[in-house]
Formats: C-alpha cells, structure tokens, sequence
C-alpha cells in the first residue's frame, strides 16, 4: 500500500508524512512549495508540482503504484480567501476535481480529507457534532464543504470510500524542524508580539464565557496526523465514508492560552484588550466521540504541549 500525502511539504502535511513513515507505511509527498519546504520531507520522496497538475498527478499516482490519498494541499487563510475567492475556489476545488479525476482513472478508491471546523460558521451548541448543519461564514469554509460532498458525490458515484477530517485549531510541533512557520494562529500571533516588545491583543472581553473571551479546542499537530493514519489505515482495512471531527474536545479562552504561554517563555503577557472581531463565535469546541469509536482515535497531547513545542520551534527558526 502506497500513499500519496499532497502538500506533504507543509506545516500539517509535513507531520503527516512523518508520522507514515514513522509507521513504515509506504508514502510519497506532492508539493508545490508556495508555503512548504522541501526539508521538510524526510524518507518519503517529494513530487514537486501542483494538484492542478492533472497529467502530473497520473504519472505520480501510476508510477509509485498509489493506492490512496491524503489530500491536504490548500489555501487556508479566511482573510484572504474573503478578499479573493476565485484563488480560492481555484485552488482548493478545481485542485480537488483534478485529484479525484486522477484517482478515478487509476483506480484510486481510499481518500483522507483534508477539512475544517470552518465548515460549521456559528455554531450556538456547547459541543460541535459533525451532524450539525454547515453555514460556512467565509470561501475558505464553503471550500472545504462543498469538498465534502464533492466526495459523497463521488462515493455514489464511483465507490470512493473517504474519510473527512474537520480540524479545529491546530497548534505545536512534533519537532522543531516542523515547528509552523506562519503566523495566522493565536499562539504564534502572540510570540512575534512578545519578540516585538508589544502586548498581545485580546479581540472582547465581554463574550458569554467564564472570563469573557473567546473558547476554542486546540489539538496538537502531532494528534492530527495521527488522526490521518488512523483514517489511512481504517480505509486499508475496507473502512466506509465517514466525516470526524479532530479536536480535544475541551476548550481553552484566549486568556488561558495567554496564561500558558507566559509561564512557558517566562514572558509578561498582559494584554491589550480591544473590540471584538466581527463573526467571532463566543465558544467552538468538538465533539470527539464519534473519531473515538470509530477510529479508536483519542487526542492526547496538552495545551502545554503544544505552547512548549510551539515557542522550542519558533525560537529554534530564528536562532
């Protein structure tokens, strides 16, 4: 079995790569390089070149001998996919139509996907189950779902069998060769204005939450590609569609995270607290049981964890 990891030069991806390998699983990575490094893949062989490649990806597929996919090649930046959505539509479901094309045509029948909590919008529930209805609030989301049923489309189709993978907010490194190198989440938004000398900001404090600000559930890097793996594996073993969820289920407010990465750095992370942002739901925070039963699949790292790891793998990037 064969496994091909698109954007397996990325910050996720690039964990997912390591973690097949890790498992002696036979897998090949594809991808661009606009946000990966090619460094970053390590015992797997790195295909460079875009999911909208579709002759590209047949003689990828053909000679490897692939027998599945992990898809998580995309854009991911709500901002920017509000300010230019054909990128996004472009990007992310033309890139998806291309790969399933390819997989049809070869065969290919065993699909991981890569998805999102953005799928939901705003949920008004304590727990996010993945039966509630999407009401994605930005083209990123609207991607991800229209993905998803591009796949159950597919699945009646054709017989693709699928597993959707709805991240919620990815955080750490497994190591800090991995470590993100961007800086689109809370926990790296915090540590450049630390290393800026400026005081982290805290969008409301006025949210219907124990301490005002917002809840969220933070999952380690790590657990998400063991997620992937177990998906992976699950399909080998003859598994049928499905949809999960990937989060901890608990939830941390910005103010617990902002305590947790000061007594990690040692650092003074008063904030500066300022208006709301528009479309920030109060609480967002998953329902695990179903990936649990499942896949057997239980996240396991901390919110320490991924702080600790998170700040070892920027300071790690600019020694």
């Amino acid at each position: 079995m064969t496994w091909l990891v698109t954007g397996g030069a990325g910050y996720i991806g690039a964990h997912v790569v390591r973690a097949m390998v890790e498992d002696a699983t036979s897998v090949i990575a594809l991808d661009d390089l606009s946000t990966g490094g090619a460094d970053r893949v390590q015992g797997a062989a790195l295909v460079v070149g875009s999911v909208l490649d579709g002759p590209l990806l047949d003689r990828t597929i053909a000679e490897h001998g692939v027998t599945g996919v992990v898809h998580i090649a995309a854009k991911k930046q709500v901002g920017e996919s509000v300010e230019d959505p054909l990128k996004y539509y472009r990007e992310n479901l033309s890139g998806l139509v291309t790969l399933l094309e390819s997989c049809r045509s070869a065969g290919v029948d065993r699909f991981v996907f890569s998805s999102s909590a953005a799928t939901y919008g705003l949920p008004d529930v304590d727990l996010v189950t993945e039966d509630i209805p999407g009401v994605p609030l930005s083209p990123y989301g609207e991607t991800k779902l229209v993905g998803e049923w591009l796949m159950r489309d597919c699945a009646t189709a054709f017989g693709l069998r699928y597993m959707a993978l709805r991240y919620f907010n990815v955080a750490g490194a497994a190591t800090d060769d991995l470590a993100d190198p961007g800086v689109f989440n809370l926990i790296p938004m915090v540590f450049r204005e630390l290393e800026a000398g400026s005081r982290p900001k805290v969008f409301g404090i006025d949210y219907p939450t124990p301490d005002g600000t917002c809840i969220r559930d933070y999952v380690h890097v790590a657990d998400i590609a063991a997620a992937h793996l177990a998906a992976a594996r699950a399909l080998d073993d003859g598994a049928q569609p499905a949809t999960y969820n990937i989060g901890c289920g608990e939830g941390s407010s910005v103010l617990e995270v902002l305590d947790v990465i000061g007594q990690v750095t040692g650092r003074d992370v008063t904030p500066e607290f300022v208006a709301r942002r528009p479309g920030d739901p109060a609480r967002v925070v998953a329902a695990v049981d179903s990936i649990r039963d499942g896949l057997g699949f239980i996240a396991t790292r901390d919110l320490e964890d991924m702080v600790a790891t998170a700040w070892s793998g920027w300071r790690a990037a600019r020694d």
